[in-house]
């Protein structure tokens, strides 16, 4: 059964997490997907440990579903070749610094004179615009600028580095899948195609939500442990008895009241809603000593009937393993070169007339080269 998008054909000219991560959305999804790579200048993912059957698997995952066109962009035959595959695709997404694209001679404004129905997204860390157009950047520097890390992590601490990349698959990856498909049913509409320009650093920005409005239209600057979902009430994590993390969310009376029960401190039920911050302290003393006096397995026994927003901090590989997340499918295994699977997380999006599918891991670089090369000549002879 065909994904949803059936049909579209998408060139992807990026590397590293943020495009790939989008275009693998886009494969699992349906999309047919050809990746663009240089011959010589490898893609870090490529060689990022650990590695499965001498394959990265980083690079498995991110890059499933997708064949493997190896070129060097420098020379004019390779330009060529990128001009005659635009004529029959729908989606260009690249991740260059602004120009970049230009100066090979494959801009929006060049190529949308072959295609005038194609859609080009451009990944950058500030966007095609502005001062900082071509300033050089990582994740944690779009978030930093956005104003996300100022409010998170602990007053004495500082902001936390986090295990995950947020301004660039939250902010990247998911605004580009967004800002491609509807600039989809844009062409659908009106028949054109366009350029969508996705700034990691706008898309982190756009991320901060309630903070964001708190601030821009009741002039509240957020730090940390000053907000109730960010460390200033008893919303957070508690140290187990065997130094394990319990995680409290317990926001709603009915939840407040069967999470002091089960902590015997029955008669703090009622300060819940308390906006006090001697209050909040007091909850947070109190829920801290009990939680301390048992194990994570112990409290998770003790919160399993409990519909009382506790959960268990789990590692990746005991999430994996929850059966929640493997009813949900979400731990699958990807047909790998030379047979077997990998596993690998699911596709998070489920349709129920187009399931996504993931196909196969991540080619061997420049995989299909020779089968697209072969059909560009052969489309030349029948003109």
């Amino acid at each position: 059964m065909a994904g949803p998008l059936k049909g579209l054909k998408v060139l992807d000219f990026t590397t590293l997490l943020p495009g790939p991560y989008a275009t693998m959305m886009l494969a699992d999804m349906g999309a047919e997907v050809l990746r663009v790579e240089s011959p010589d200048r490898l893609d870090l993912t490529r060689v990022m440990p650990p590695h499965d059957g001498g394959e990265s698997t980083s690079h498995g995952y991110l890059n499933r579903g997708k064949r493997s066109l190896a070129l060097d962009l420098k020379k004019p035959e390779s330009v060529d070749a990128i001009k005659q595959l635009v004529a029959d695709y729908d989606i260009v997404i690249e991740q260059f610094r602004p120009g970049v694209m230009e100066r090979l001679g494959l801009s929006y404004e060049t190529l949308k004179q072959i295609n005038p129905s194609l859609i080009y997204c451009a990944i950058t860390g500030y966007g095609q615009t502005g001062p900082y157009r071509l300033r050089a950047g990582h994740d944690i520097n779009y978030l930093s600028l956005a104003g996300v890390s100022s409010h998170c992590g602990r007053k004495a601490d500082g902001p936390p580095p986090l295990g995950i990349q947020v301004a660039d698959v939250a902010g990247g990856s998911h605004h580009a899948v967004m800002g491609i498909l509807g600039a989809v049913i844009h062409r659908q509409q009106a028949g054109e195609g366009q350029f969508v320009d996705i700034s990691m650093t706008d898309a982190a920005f756009a991320l901060n939500g309630m903070a964001g409005a708190a601030c821009l239209a009741g002039g509240v600057n957020p730090e940390p442990e000053a907000a109730l979902l960010n460390g200033g009430s008893f919303y957070d994590y508690y140290e187990t008895a065997d130094k394990r993390w319990l995680s409290v969310g317990s926001l709603e009376p009915q939840f407040m009241s069967r999470l002091c029960d089960a902590l015997g401190v029955s008669e703090l039920g009622r300060v819940g809603l308390s906006q006090k911050p001697e209050d909040q302290a007091m909850l947070r003393e109190a829920f801290s000593k009990a939680i301390r006096s048992r194990t994570l397995q112990e409290w998770s026994e003790v919160f399993a009937e409990q519909d009382a927003c506790v959960e268990p901090v789990l590692s990746l590989s005991e999430a994996s393993e929850h059966p929640q997340l493997q009813a949900r499918g979400m731990v699958i295994g990807v047909s790998r070169e030379g047979g077997g699977e990998q596993p690998q997380i699911g596709h998070p999006l489920k349709f129920s007339a187009t399931p996504c599918e993931s196909r196969f891991v991540g080619r061997k670089l420049g995989a299909d080269t020779d089968e697209v090369l072969a059909s560009l000549a052969e489309a030349a002879k029948g003109r």
